[in-house]
């Protein structure tokens, strides 16, 4: 006895089920007149082909977008490190200053306590006798008591004549310097004064040189043109004067056939210089026109004798022609009958035959189902 409650294979079951899905798509793959190929399905190549160019471009712009993170990393590390360095030696900088100004031996509290050149900074029990710790209760001064006033008085006489020295000098340098002073004024005032009678001078002899050359300039141009208009007065009378001689004495005055002549043949002329035909000319015209007339007179008999040939022999072919229509129409006629008995004849032969076929061959018809066995796999 076989068992029949067997447990479900779901991965054999999605396998079938992924192949029947697979098996559809080729179906209407195969089955669509439009895209169905023999042996090859090209639109599962092309889009195989377009799968591996995106995931090869999509790898490309990975691995470039990781290396331009990697170098924009690497640049930014190194920016950091820069700026670390940097806040670290200010910082060092900043300190050691710190420490220079704020943090040197004298500037602390207790420094009197240790300081190495105390007894050198310590002020003497009395400085002077106005010294203010000479107090009453230390009996080191009494009222009326002038200990210095010898040497105070002898400094102060000193002073004075160093005083007095010291102002007589400034004094003289002071007048000295003033008298320098004035003298190179003085000096510089002449040199400038000299200077500009110099410029003076000489501004006025290049303003007369100049005067002058401007008047020989414009005297050589009032020549050169004076001379200018004396040559041009005599070239337009001598031009005037041959230009009249000329017109007397020329081809169209004197009226000379020979230059209307023209130089591409002697049957030319030139039309502004021609002055009419001569008698032997015209006699020559005269005579072609004649010859031309007769020429002419006889290519029309020519002609009337060529027409009258060409309307017989119109004439002689319109007759042939109807009579080749009407033998034409005749056999027409006669092979139209002829077809219409064949036609007759083939037409009973089709329809005995379409009997036969109906009566005697085809007597069992195709149903639908038999139609709908095919197309139904593509194995």
């Amino acid at each position: 006895m076989y068992k029949l409650d067997l447990p479900i294979d779901y991965k054999e079951a999605a396998a079938i089920e992924r192949r029947r899905n697979m098996e559809e798509q080729r179906k209407s793959r195969i089955f669509n007149a439009k895209v169905r190929t023999i042996g090859v399905d090209v639109q599962a190549l092309e889009q195989q082909m377009k799968d591996r160019k995106q995931q090869e471009e999509y790898e490309r712009r990975r691995t470039e977008a990781f290396a331009s993170d990697a170098v924009r990393n690497d640049k930014i590390s190194l920016l950091l490190q820069k700026r670390q360095e940097q806040d670290v030696r200010e910082l060092n900088s900043a300190l050691n200053e710190f420490r220079m100004l704020h943090q040197q031996p004298e500037s602390r509290r207790e420094f009197d306590l240790y300081d190495p050149d105390y007894l050198k900074k310590d002020k003497p029990a009395r400085i002077s006798d106005d010294d203010p710790r000479c107090t009453i209760s230390g009996l080191q001064k009494f009222e009326g008591e002038d200990l210095n006033s010898k040497a105070r008085r002898k400094y102060q006489q000193e002073q004075l004549r160093e005083w007095s020295l010291e102002q007589s000098k400034e004094r003289e340098q002071a007048m000295n310097n003033q008298y320098k002073a004035d003298r190179l004024y003085e000096l510089k005032m002449k040199e400038l004064d000299q200077r500009a009678m110099e410029l003076q001078q000489a501004e006025e002899e290049c303003r007369r040189a100049i005067n002058m050359a401007t008047a020989d300039y414009n005297n050589a141009l009032a020549n050169e043109r004076e001379h200018k208009e004396r040559l041009a007065k005599q070239q337009e009378l001598d031009d005037n004067m041959t230009e009249i001689a000329n017109h007397i004495f020329g081809d169209v005055l004197t009226e000379n056939p020979a230059v209307a002549q023209s130089a591409f043949g002697p049957h030319r002329v030139i039309v502004d210089r021609w002055k009419g035909m001569s008698p032997q000319q015209l006699e020559q015209i005269k005579a072609e026109q004649e010859r031309q007339r007769k020429e002419k007179e006889r290519l029309r008999q020519e002609e009337e004798l060529r027409n009258k040939e060409w309307d017989r022999q119109r004439v002689a072919n319109a007759r042939a022609g109807m009579l080749l229509e009407r033998e034409m129409a005749r056999k027409k006629a006669e092979l139209n009958r002829q077809q219409i008995d064949e036609n007759r004849r083939l037409a009973q032969e089709q329809r005995a035959h379409q009997e036969f076929l109906d009566k005697e061959v085809y007597t069992n018809p195709p149903t639908a189902a038999y139609f709908m066995q095919f197309n139904t796999s593509t194995r």
